[in-house]
């Protein structure tokens, strides 16, 4: 039980998985509100500088050499299913991964790499690649296609010393999640006809895709590298499964987060958060531990009190959310708020095997927006700089 190294990690999204709300200039002058429709709402060339211009700017050797000093040893990569350039009219960024692997072995750092999208989404959400479509797991061919990938990247990757794991998709939504967060209403489809017939994963496909994924990377592996499942949100409800002899170097990859705790019912306050942390994220990541290594694959110190207004579960303008005239919350008083559930999350993730925040950075207008204030907190970079977050984790 457990792994050989306590992860410290930080996601870097936005950079080959588009996010509108973490770099909304890359969408200006389109009505695009996902990675699906830029290409469709641009002329291609413009699309590809575009994309080129963002994906070499946005991350560069430089980023790895300031995660390895604020001392973390792992980054969580998100890539697209076109990662390999095959699926027009999307660029693929093989080669933006190569180059990721050579600076994390510079800097002594590994990679979790993070199949974030599938063709026809996974989960519906605006980084699964769509809105409001969440058809993938229904569509034999393409669940093949994301197989080939993970076996394509695992052939490239898999002896790597820079690489840690793989995870074979992310956030595939569950029954319970789609209804919580009213996924189609929260990220509007585009195309109704597109959307018809989307559902979320069953826990039995679930299993027989993540059975079928191991079986394709851990040949492919060195020792000591792993397969990270995401738990579709279910985290407790892996045990049978996971314990399996069929099963070796294997982690259970749950994403926790204030703003859903909110959801759930949690008061928005610094004593609501703190005591919800104890008493469920701390509760549960302890007891599924005990028979799997957890990682929390994503969180941060995101949370309402802090922007100074309910943000009804973590809403953007881009749900079509009003802030207009927030004057957020003081320096000081947003410094503590940080500082106490930073506290709390960093303790409760030493029950499990570590974590990855997210993200890296985000470029957002936090001071001169209305609309953005007091959503700096997705910003590892901005929290180390402003003392929200400890150097060293």
């Amino acid at each position: 039980m457990g792994i050989e190294k306590y992860i410290k990690g930080v996601n870097l999204g936005n950079w080959l998985v588009l996010e509108k709300w973490m770099s909304p200039a890359l969408f200006e002058g389109t009505d695009a509100e996902d990675e699906y429709y830029l290409p469709r709402r641009l002329d291609p060339a413009v699309y590809e500088a575009r994309i080129k211009i963002h994906r070499s700017e946005y991350i560069t050797e430089r980023d790895f050499a300031t995660i390895a000093k604020i001392g973390l040893n792992t980054i969580r990569i998100p890539v697209p299913y076109f990662i390999f350039g095959d699926r027009p009219p999307f660029i693929g960024c093989i080669e933006e991964l190569d180059h990721a692997f050579s600076w994390a072995e510079k800097y002594g750092l590994q990679i979790l790499i993070d199949l974030h999208t599938a063709p026809l989404s996974q989960n519906g959400f605006d980084n699964g690649g769509i809105c409001g479509v969440c058809k993938w797991s229904q569509t034999p061919e393409e669940v093949e296609f994301v197989l080939d990938v993970l076996e394509k990247l695992s052939k490239r990757y898999g002896e790597r010393e820079g690489l840690f794991g793989i995870t074979p998709i992310n956030e595939p939504v569950s029954e319970e999640m789609w209804e919580t967060m009213g996924i189609q209403e929260r990220y509007k489809p585009v195309e109704p006809e597109l959307a018809a017939g989307s559902k979320p994963n069953t826990l039995d496909f679930l299993q027989d895709f993540y059975t079928r994924a191991y079986d394709r990377i851990h040949p492919n592996l060195a020792d000591g590298k792993y397969v990270v499942f995401h738990d579709g949100f279910r985290l407790k409800d892996w045990k049978e499964f996971l314990t399996q002899e069929h099963f070796k170097n294997i982690i259970l990859d749950t994403h926790l987060y204030l703003m859903v705790a909110e959801m759930q019912g949690c008061e928005q306050t610094i004593e609501g958060y703190v005591k919800f942390i104890k008493e469920n994220f701390e509760r549960d990541v302890e007891e599924v531990e005990s028979y799997v290594p957890v990682v929390v694959g994503e969180w941060c110190l995101f949370n309402s009190a802090a922007v100074g207004r309910d943000t009804a579960g973590g809403q953007t303008v881009l749900n079509g959310i009003n802030y207009e005239g927030n004057q957020g919350v003081s320096e000081e008083e947003k410094k503590k708020i940080y500082a106490a559930v930073a506290e709390a999350q960093l303790e409760a993730w030493k029950k499990g095997s570590g974590y990855f925040y997210w993200s890296y950075k985000l470029l957002l207008d936090t001071v001169t927006s209305d609309d953005w204030r007091g959503w700096d907190s997705w910003d590892l970079g901005k929290c180390v700089d402003m003392g929200w977050f400890p150097i060293g984790g």
